[in-house]
């Protein structure tokens, strides 16, 4: 059950785990990145140091260094602590976490601190046996996600852990954990005295994606097909990378700038309707050897950024252009994505809804967690019907047009607009249909639930 029962392994055993295992920082003093979480005077670093942990989740991508925090908090603090992963894990696990932590608090006055790895994976009722004891203390609780939380975690649960996200290594990070695995002599490769090309160093980390763990991975395979010089000094290069990879080097330079400028002449020319633009730009990363599924993924984007309601069809097109590709693979699939660019070139433009995104993260971030009005809630209970819930909603089928005006957001703003379509598209269809909705409801009195108006009016809703 405990993950760390690998950290006792003898010498030989150790040099057989993998690379990235074997280079996990063994102190905070040899973590690298996060700084936003483990800077000097933030709450995290603070907790561990005063050994005053609270119930927390780590959210981010895979090699962030979740499973470390936890193998750190394991090391610094003075609690009993205990891990497993939620493949493995169920019910009758987390029963037994909890008497064992009750006998230890009882006998030891020792508390319990509980990593579960992956606790997206628990389902509701996994997930509510933790409720209790979360909710006491008798568990200090630690889960490792690289789902979002509002999402994979229950709420009751959610609301009694802190979320900490950390985010993809950048390249300087990734830089430095590697010159660190080529220069440890006691768990890393220093023992071979390998140099690191920078080029070949440079590819390492463009195709890690912000991995740590798929860099150190990448950078294993490519030690052991290192060239030894005549010198007897062994020098990890660019090919030696690409052959251990199986993935050609892109063509662009070694600090990937122009990996970006690239694909941002893509997205400007797509964004300016130029469809020769797209092509060329499209065909210029493709003939580098750039990963096609990125740049599927940026076009998919792209259809609700700046295409959006103004021609809806673009994003069902880019979607499909790029499941397409995973079905057919290069080079055929290649042009199922310029179908995608050249559609979404010509297609009418609209950032609407980018905006509109943007305006709601800003409520929200203002406002907090506004509650939901009475009447937009179910009342699956009598007592919850006797609380108001569900009073005076008006079910939109009941009256002429499907449409009655009510109040759909919480009190405290429910005079912002967050949505306003151009007149380009389909998105001028959306307008004509907001405003004949907008003064309909402006002309009616609002009437009670399942009561259709006295008459019906002279405006007609505009055709789809």
């Amino acid at each position: 059950m405990d993950l760390f029962d690998q950290e006792s392994t003898s010498g030989e055993e150790a040099r057989d785990r993998p690379l990235a295992d074997r280079m996990r920082p063994r102190s905070l003093q040899e973590f690298i990145g996060q700084d936003h979480l483990l800077g000097k005077g933030t709450l995290l670093r603070r907790a561990i140091e005063e050994d005053r942990l609270f119930s927390m989740i780590f959210w981010g991508p895979p090699g962030s260094g979740k499973t470390t925090l936890a193998r750190l908090l394991a090391k610094e603090t003075k609690a009993r602590f205990v891990a497993f992963s939620a493949v493995l894990s169920g019910v009758k696990e987390i029963r037994a976490v909890v008497e064992e932590a009750k006998r230890t608090r009882r006998d030891f006055r020792q508390r319990t601190i509980l990593f579960v790895d992956e606790i997206h994976r628990f389902n509701k009722a996994q997930q509510d046996a933790f409720l209790p004891h979360v909710e006491s203390g008798l568990i200090t609780l630690i889960g490792a996600t690289t789902e979002n939380p509002s999402f994979e975690v229950i709420a009751p649960l959610l609301s009694r852990l802190r979320v900490f996200v950390l985010k993809p290594y950048g390249a300087t990070e990734l830089t430095d954990i590697l010159q660190r695995a080529l220069t440890d002599r006691e768990r890393g490769l220093g023992a071979l005295a390998l140099h690191g090309d920078e080029k070949a160093l440079a590819h390492i980390i463009a195709t890690s994606d912000g991995d740590a763990r798929t860099a150190l991975n990448s950078l294993e395979a490519a030690a052991t097909l290192a060239v030894t010089g005549k010198k007897g000094k062994g020098s990890i290069d660019l090919a030696a990378v690409e052959k251990a990879l199986e993935r050609k080097a892109l063509l662009y330079d070694k600090s990937g700038e122009e990996h970006y400028n690239l694909i941002s002449a893509l997205h400007k020319s797509l964004r300016g309707s130029d469809p020769d633009g797209a092509l060329y730009w499209l065909g210029r990363m493709l003939e580098a050897g750039e990963d096609p599924l990125y740049i599927a993924r940026r076009m998919v984007r792209f259809a609700s950024e700046d295409v959006g309601n103004a021609d809806p069809r673009a994003l069902t097109l880019a979607v499909s252009a790029m499941e397409a590709f995973r079905f057919i693979g290069l080079p055929e699939g290649a042009l199922a994505l310029a179908q995608a660019a050249v559609y979404l070139a010509t297609a009418p433009k609209s950032n609407a809804l980018y905006r509109a995104a943007g305006k709601v993260r800003e409520a929200i971030a203002d406002r907090g967690a506004l509650p939901v009005p009475l009447h937009l809630r179910n009342a699956p209970t009598g007592l919850m019907k006797g609380m108001g819930y569900g009073k005076d909603y008006r079910y939109a089928h009941d009256y002429e047009d499907a449409y009655t005006p009510q109040t759909y957001l919480p009190e405290e703003i429910g005079n912002l607009t967050f949505y306003t379509p151009t007149d380009r598209g389909y998105e001028k269809i959306i307008g004509e249909r907001l405003e004949y909705w907008h003064k309909k409801g402006k002309a009616r009195p609002k009437t009670g639930p399942g009561k259709p108006p006295a008459s019906p009016g002279a405006d007609e809703p505009p055709a789809d």
